[in-house]
C-alpha cells in the first residue's frame, strides 16, 4: 500500500494519561491533528508530540462563576404547563409540574411574567391578565368554565446546559452542572469576547479552535419522570433562543410583538416538521441574522491570534444555517458533522467552507446514543462502525470531504483492538476516494432530481436531526437513498418551483404526511403551484410522490397532484363511491414490497395508473403515463439496499436513461463510481458475504468479484 494513503486527513482525539495509546494510534490511523474531546485535556506529552491540535471550546457553557454573579444573563425558554381541568370557578396551577427542576427554573422576574399566558385550552382562547394572578410557583386562575382545560405559558431559565446534562447522565458524571450564557445579555457578551481573548492568548499550541458550536442548543426538554425523559426534541427548533430581551429587540426591528403563544403553539411548540407561520419565518432571520453577527466577532478574535476558526454543526448550532443567507459571512474556516448517514455527509460536503471534516461513529463512550453498549461489555465497536460506514462511504463516492475523525476517550478502545484495525483500514480507503475527487467528480446519470418541501435549500440533505431521530418521515429515507445514488440532486421550496426552478429539473419528489413541512400542507392551495408541477410532468418530468403528497383539504381531490399520480386517498368523502378494479403489473424496474406501506384508503383515480403493488386488494405503488411524463406514487419508502436500487431504476426508466450511462453494477448491494480523470472504476459491497456482479459500462460489461465488504479500486 502507497504510504500517502495511511497519513492525513485524520482528527485523533488523545487523553491525558494515556500518552503511548495516543501517539500509537495516531500513528496506526495516520492522524495530522489530535484534539481534546469534552471532559478530557491534552498533556504536554501530547501537544508537543508534533501534531497539529484542534481545541474544542464550547463558548456559553464555561462560565459557572460568571453566570452566579449574573443570573440574568443565563439562556431562557418559553415552556406550557400539562394542562389542567377546571372543576370550578378558581384553578391552581403549578406550571414546572412534570418538568425536570434540574434543567430549568421558573422566571418570574417583572419583565418575564410581562409575556407569560394563560389559555382556555378548550376554547383555545386567552384567559385576561385580570382574571389570574401569580405567587411561590403557582398560578391562580379566576372565572374558570368547569370542566374546561387550562394551561401556563411561562419564561423559565435553563440551568443545565444540554449537552453537558447527555454527558452526565451518559457517562455517569459527578462534576458541576455547567450553565450557558446568552450573548444578546450585554454583559456576557463583553465577558464572552474577553474571555475568547485571554483564551488565544493562554493557548498558543493550539492551531485550530474548535467551536462546539456556537449560541444556542438544539430544543431538548426533559421531564421529571423517567418514563417520559425527553418530553420534546427537536434539531432545527428556536424555542431555546428566547429571552424578553430578545422578544423586545424584535419587536423593535420588525414592528410588531410575539407573544408565547407564538412559541408555544397550542402545546404543540414549533417543531421543524410542520409549516412555520409568518412569525416563525421572522423570528427565524431575525435570530440568524444576530447568530451571524456576534459569530463574526468570535471568529475574528481567532484569526487575530493567527488561529483558524471551525464550528461542529451539531449541538449548539441554531441560529447558524449554514445553508441560510449569513452563513458565508461568518468567516469560519472548516465546519465538522457528527455522521451516522450518508445525507449528513452530503449535507457536509456542500457547506461553503473551505474545509469539511466528518466526525465518524461509533463515538468513544461506553454507550451509544440508543442506550445500547459500545465500548462497554456486550459491545462491538466494529461492527457499529461498519453499519455507519456502509452508509457513510456511498455517499463519499459521490462527493468527498477533507477530513474525517473520531470523537470521546481514547482509553475505551483498549479492550477492542479489532476496532483499531477497523479504523484503520477505514482511514485508507477513505484516503484514497478523496483522492480521486481531487482529480474530479465521478460520471453522473444525466438526471436532475429535485426534493421538494417547505424549506427548500435552507434544510438542504436534512429533516431535523439523525437518522434514528427523524426514522418515522419518508423523506428521511429518500434522503438518505439519494446521497449515493449518481444524480444531482438539489432542494427545492414551493416557492421556487411556482417561480421558475422546475426547468432545470428533471425530476420532482414530494414525500411526507397530509399537512407536515414535507409533503407541505397549505402550500398546495396554491392553482400556481399545481399548473406548475402539471405542466412540468406533461412536458416529460417525473413526478414522485410518497405517502400524502400534495395533501390538503378542500379540492376536489385531497392528493391536489392526484391527476398525474392517478391514485388518491379517500378521507371520508368517498366512502359511497365505486373504486376500480386493477390486475398488479410487472414493473418495469425491481421494487421492495417490504419498504412499501399498507394503506387502506389509497383508490385510483381513473383506472388508467399501472399498480406495480398492492396490499388487501389496495393500490400501494403505481405507475402512472401523464403526458410525455410519468407520475409515481409509493405509499411508503423505507431506507433499504433494495428500496435504494429500486429509486435508481424509477429514476433511469422515467429519464429513459440507460445503466451503463452511469457504470451501475447489476446487483443492488453493490455500488459504483467511476471516475474519468483517472479513468478509475470503484466497485464497493455491502454483503455480508462473497458476491459476484457485473458493471454495465458503455463499453460493455465487467464482471467481479467481492469479499463482505470489500471495496476494489481498478484502474483502466
Amino acid at each position: 500500500m502507497d504510504q500517502k494513503y495511511r497519513q492525513g486527513g485524520f482528527t485523533l482525539p488523545g487523553e491525558a494519561g494515556y500518552e503511548k495509546l495516543t501517539l500509537e494510534l495516531a500513528k496506526k490511523w495516520g492522524a495530522d491533528v489530535i484534539r481534546d474531546s469534552d471532559g478530557t485535556k491534552l498533556s504536554p506529552e501530547i501537544v508537543e508530540a508534533g501534531y497539529s491540535i484542534y481545541s474544542t471550546i464550547c463558548i456559553i457553557r464555561q462560565h459557572n462563576a460568571f453566570a452566579a454573579e449574573h443570573p440574568d444573563s443565563q439562556q431562557q425558554s418559553f415552556l406550557c404547563s400539562d394542562p389542567v381541568v377546571a372543576q370550578g370557578d378558581t384553578l391552581v396551577i403549578r406550571p414546572m409540574d412534570g418538568y425536570f427542576d434540574e434543567q430549568f427554573e421558573l422566571n418570574d422576574t417583572p419583565d418575564a411574567l410581562g409575556y407569560w399566558q394563560v389559555y382556555d385550552r378548550t376554547t383555545d382562547t386567552e384567559v385576561p391578565r385580570s382574571q389570574w394572578t401569580y405567587a411561590d410557583g403557582r398560578v391562580t386562575v379566576t372565572g374558570c368554565t368547569p370542566w374546561h382545560q387550562y394551561t401556563v405559558s411561562f419564561l423559565c431559565w435553563r440551568i443545565w446546559e444540554e449537552i453537558n446534562m447527555y454527558n452526565h447522565t451518559t457517562n455517569s458524571w459527578t462534576t458541576e452542572h455547567l450553565r450557558q450564557l446568552d450573548p444578546r445579555h450585554p454583559a456576557a457578551w463583553e465577558y464572552l469576547q474577553q474571555w475568547l481573548e485571554n483564551w488565544c492568548v493562554e493557548n498558543p499550541a493550539t492551531n485550530v479552535v474548535r467551536l462546539t458550536s456556537l449560541f444556542y442548543n438544539f430544543v431538548w426538554i426533559f421531564g421529571d419522570s423517567m418514563r417520559n425523559r425527553s418530553r420534546f426534541v427537536d434539531w432545527a427548533s428556536y424555542d431555546f433562543t428566547v429571552s424578553a430581551a430578545a422578544l423586545k429587540d424584535f419587536e423593535a426591528e420588525y414592528g410588531y410583538a410575539l407573544t408565547a403563544e407564538d412559541f408555544i403553539h397550542q402545546g404543540k411548540l414549533q417543531v421543524t416538521h410542520m409549516p412555520p407561520t409568518k412569525a416563525k419565518r421572522d423570528y427565524m432571520a431575525f435570530i440568524q441574522k444576530f447568530v451571524a453577527e456576534k459569530a463574526k466577532v468570535l471568529v475574528d478574535i481567532i484569526h487575530k491570534h493567527g488561529k483558524l476558526a471551525y464550528v461542529f454543526y451539531d449541538d449548539s448550532w441554531v441560529g447558524m444555517e449554514p445553508y441560510g443567507p449569513h452563513f458565508a459571512s461568518i468567516g469560519f474556516d472548516g465546519l465538522i458533522k457528527c455522521v451516522f448517514s450518508g445525507y449528513e455527509c452530503r449535507l457536509c460536503a456542500n457547506v461553503d467552507v473551505p474545509t469539511h471534516e466528518l466526525r465518524f461513529h461509533p463515538y468513544l463512550f461506553p454507550t451509544g446514543l440508543g442506550g445500547l453498549p459500545t465500548f462497554s461489555e456486550g459491545g462491538d465497536p466494529s461492527r457499529d462502525a461498519l453499519q455507519y460506514w456502509q452508509h457513510v462511504r456511498r455517499a463519499l463516492m459521490r462527493q468527498s470531504v477533507d477530513r474525517i475523525g473520531l470523537g470521546g476517550y481514547l482509553s475505551l478502545t483498549i479492550p477492542f483492538p479489532d476496532f483499531h484495525d477497523t479504523m484503520e483500514n477505514m482511514a485508507i480507503e477513505f484516503r484514497r476516494l478523496k483522492e480521486l475527487h481531487a482529480h474530479g467528480g465521478p460520471v453522473s446519470a444525466p438526471i436532475r432530481v429535485a426534493v421538494l418541501h417547505t424549506w427548500g435549500s435552507l434544510r438542504s440533505w436534512t429533516l431535523s436531526g439523525h437518522f434514528h431521530e427523524t426514522d418515522m418521515h419518508n423523506l428521511i429515507h429518500i434522503n438518505e437513498a439519494l446521497s449515493g445514488l449518481p444524480v444531482d440532486v438539489r432542494f427545492l421550496s414551493f416557492e421556487d418551483a411556482e417561480n421558475g426552478a422546475l426547468a432545470d429539473v428533471d425530476v420532482v419528489i414530494n414525500a411526507g404526511r397530509a399537512g407536515d413541512a414535507w409533503s407541505g400542507g397549505a402550500s398546495w392551495q396554491s392553482e400556481k403551484l399545481v399548473a406548475a408541477l402539471t405542466r412540468f410532468v406533461h412536458e416529460g418530468g417525473t413526478f414522485i410522490g410518497v405517502g400524502e403528497p400534495s395533501a390538503v383539504e378542500g379540492y376536489q381531490t385531497f392528493f391536489r397532484m392526484a391527476h398525474v399520480l392517478g391514485v388518491d386517498k379517500d378521507t371520508g368523502a368517498r366512502v359511497c363511491h365505486g373504486k376500480w378494479r386493477f390486475d398488479v403489473t410487472d414493473a418495469p424496474f425491481a421494487i421492495d414490497t417490504q419498504g412499501l406501506g399498507q394503506d387502506p384508503y389509497l383508490h385510483l383515480t381513473d383506472g388508467k395508473a399501472q399498480v406495480l403493488h398492492a396490499a388487501n386488494g389496495v393500490p400501494q405503488m403505481t405507475l402512472n403515463r401523464f403526458g410525455k411524463g410519468w407520475g409515481v406514487y409509493m405509499s411508503q419508502f423505507r431506507w433499504s439496499i433494495e428500496s435504494t436500487r429500486m429509486l435508481l431504476e424509477m429514476l433511469l426508466h422515467t429519464q429513459n436513461v440507460s445503466a451503463g450511462t452511469a457504470y451501475l453494477s447489476d446487483r443492488a448491494e453493490v455500488e459504483t463510481a467511476y471516475y474519468p480523470a483517472d479513468k478509475v472504476l470503484v466497485v464497493a459491497s455491502s454483503a455480508t458475504e462473497p458476491v459476484d456482479c457485473l458493471v454495465h459500462t458503455p463499453d460493455g460489461d465487467r464482471a467481479f468479484h467481492l469479499e463482505p465488504m470489500e471495496t476494489k479500486i481498478i484502474r483502466d
